[in-house]
C-alpha cells in the first residue's frame, strides 16, 4: 500500500510539473510573460502560506536564511520562470519540456565550483557528455531549421538556473532546522517580490481574459507551484531523494504528450532521438557507485 501511495505521489507530481509548460503556452494568449509568472507566484505562494498556518509552521526567522532564500528565490523561481514563459512565446511547450531535462546534467556542472560534494566519476563525465551531445543533436545547429533560437536559449538558460538553485539549496538551506513548507513560502514570497519589481519592465500590457487563459494560469499556479512543492517535499521527506529524481525522467514525456495531443505541435524524430540522448545522460550522472562489501576473515570474525 505504502509504494503504490509512493507511485501515485510520483505520477501526481510528474503530471503537475510536466504539464506546467503546457499551461504556460496556453495563458500566454492573454498574459505577458511578466504578468503570468507574478500571477503563479502569488497562487503558489498563497496555497504554500496556507498549508504553513493549517500545520502550525513558523516561517524562518534567521536573517542568514531569509539571505540565503532570497538568492535561492531569483535563481529557483523568478528567473527560471520567467524564461521560460518568455521562451515558450517562440517555442512550443513539448520542446520546453526536453530541454528542463537538463537540469541534473547543469547541476553536475555548477556543483564543483559551489564547494559540493559531486564527484566526476568516469561514469557521470560520460553521462554528461552524452547529454550534452543530446542537447546539441536537440538545437541542431548545422541546419537551417534547427531550434536554435533566443527563446530556446532561453529555455536552456532557465534549466541551468535550476541547476545552479539545486545545488545552493543544498548547500546553505537544508539543515536549517526550519520546516520545508517554511522555507518553500518564504522563497516563493520573496520571488513574488522580484517580480513585483519587473512589472514596469513588461507587466503593464493590456490583459485579455479568456477562460482557458484563466483556467490555465489558476492550475499553474495553485497546482503546478503551491501544492507541487508540497507534494514534492513529502515525497522527499517519505521516501528521500532517489524516489523524488524519478520525476525527473517523467516530465519531458508528459509535456512532449500533451504539446503534441492538445496543441497540435509537431516533434521530428531528431527532437525525440535528442530527448531519449538527454535523459541516457542524466541517467548516468545518477548512478552511484555501491560501497565495496568488506571481507571479514575468519580468524578476525572470532575475535570479540
Amino acid at each position: 500500500m505504502t509504494e503504490t501511495k509512493t507511485l501515485l505521489r510520483i505520477a501526481a507530481l510528474a503530471l503537475m510539473w510536466g504539464s506546467s509548460f503546457f499551461w504556460i503556452k496556453l495563458a500566454l494568449d492573454s498574459f505577458s510573460p511578466v504578468q503570468l509568472v507574478l500571477a503563479r507566484l502569488v497562487l503558489g505562494a498563497v496555497v504554500l502560506v496556507a498549508l504553513c498556518l493549517l500545520g502550525r509552521r513558523r516561517l524562518p526567522s534567521e536573517r542568514r536564511t531569509w539571505g540565503h532564500l532570497l538568492v535561492a528565490a531569483f535563481f529557483h523561481n523568478a528567473l527560471p520562470f520567467l524564461l521560460f514563459a518568455i521562451g515558450e512565446t517562440t517555442v512550443d511547450s513539448g520542446i520546453t519540456g526536453v530541454l528542463n531535462s537538463t537540469t541534473p546534467l547543469w547541476v553536475l556542472v555548477v556543483a564543483p565550483f559551489l564547494g559540493a560534494s559531486s564527484r566526476m566519476t568516469a561514469t557521470r563525465v560520460a553521462g554528461l557528455v552524452i547529454g550534452l551531445a543530446g542537447i546539441l543533436l536537440i538545437f541542431a545547429p548545422w541546419q537551417a531549421t534547427g531550434l536554435l533560437s533566443w527563446g530556446a536559449l532561453a529555455c536552456l538558460a532557465a534549466a541551468a538556473s535550476y541547476g545552479f538553485a539545486f545545488v545552493y539549496e543544498g548547500r546553505y538551506l537544508s539543515g536549517t532546522g526550519s520546516s520545508p513548507y517554511a522555507l518553500a513560502a518564504g522563497q516563493m514570497l520573496l520571488a513574488t517580490g522580484f517580480l513585483v519589481l519587473a512589472m514596469p519592465f513588461g507587466g503593464m500590457t493590456p490583459v485579455h481574459l479568456s477562460p482557458v487563459a484563466l483556467i490555465s494560469v489558476l492550475v499553474l499556479g495553485v497546482g503546478s507551484t503551491g501544492i507541487a512543492f508540497a507534494l514534492n517535499y513529502q515525497i522527499l521527506a517519505s521516501e528521500g531523494a532517489v524516489a523524488a529524481s524519478v520525476v525527473g525522467y517523467l516530465l519531458p514525456v508528459v509535456s512532449v504528450l500533451l504539446g503534441a495531443v492538445f496543441l497540435h505541435e509537431q516533434l521530428s524524430f531528431r527532437v525525440i532521438a535528442g530527448m531519449a540522448v538527454v535523459l541516457v545522460g542524466v541517467a548516468l550522472t545518477r548512478l552511484q557507485r555501491k560501497p565495496a562489501a568488506v571481507k571479514v576473515e575468519p580468524a578476525a570474525a572470532a575475535v570479540r
